[in-house]
């Protein structure tokens, strides 16, 4: 441990400063204040505040977000893959909104062709949404539904979905059944519209999910593509 009495950089004492107001909850809006405050809150210059704040950014205690200034970085949320559930059950209802880019019918995508069962120029049901955490783009979802499974299912096209669970309207409203997954994780970069969608920059690494949801009696009744900021966002594994 290090001890005062050895020399300690200057920009490192402001750094243990900052984290133990940051781990204490004492930037109640998460707000840290901006580099020309700290040089004047500690009279140093503002090279050394900002090594400070680097040495935090790289720790994960904060963020700077273009345009609106440094804050306190909230704990990514993390989802079990060893439970089928969807993302408002996970999260946590009251943590998750969601905004609505797409609800209406649409060809079926390549990749859910064989899986559905369909004829090729059938419809099927696209829920697109941007999903939140605490207010923050985290996510975006594209939700194809097979309907095939049960025609009740376009009835989700009349619903206002930025506040209802799928999986909850499938599962209680429905009656359906859903069984087992079968999912993929990957690495990519945030093309350019996801990242508009996202308020993140181009190229930033994110993880790709891709998910195919089954019934009881082994149907697939979906098939969705989710693409997750990084660093927002966690999955757990749980072997048995």
């Amino acid at each position: 441990m290090m001890s005062d009495s050895y020399p300690v950089p200057l920009y490192y004492k402001i750094y243990r400063d900052l984290r133990e107001k940051i781990v204490n909850g004492y930037f109640k809006d998460g707000k840290i204040p901006t580099e020309k405050e700290l040089c004047k809150e500690y009279g140093v210059s503002r090279m050394t505040i900002r090594k400070a704040l680097e040495q935090l950014i790289m720790e994960g205690l904060i963020e700077r977000k273009k345009g609106k200034g440094t804050f306190v970085k909230k704990k990514g949320s993390e989802e079990k893959l060893s439970k089928l559930s969807g993302f408002t059950e996970e999260v946590g209802r009251d943590r998750v909104t969601s905004k609505v880019l797409s609800n209406k019918l649409v060809r079926i995508p390549f990749e859910a062709k064989d899986k559905f069962g369909l004829p090729e120029d059938a419809l099927v049901l696209l829920l697109k949404r941007v999903r939140y955490i605490d207010g923050e783009a985290v996510a975006v979802e594209e939700a194809y539904l097979n309907p095939g499974i049960d025609v009740r299912i376009l009835k989700i096209i009349e619903m206002d979905m930025s506040n209802r669970s799928l999986y909850e309207f499938l599962r209680n409203d429905l009656g359906i059944s859903l069984d087992h997954a079968e999912e993929t994780i990957e690495v990519v970069n945030l093309s350019s519209s996801h990242a508009k969608l996202l308020d993140q920059p181009s190229g930033k690494c994110a993880l790709l999910r891709k998910r195919y949801t089954y019934t009881s009696d082994d149907k697939c009744i979906e098939y969705v593509q989710s693409v997750y900021i990084g660093d927002k966002f966690k999955f757990q594994v749980i072997r048995r």
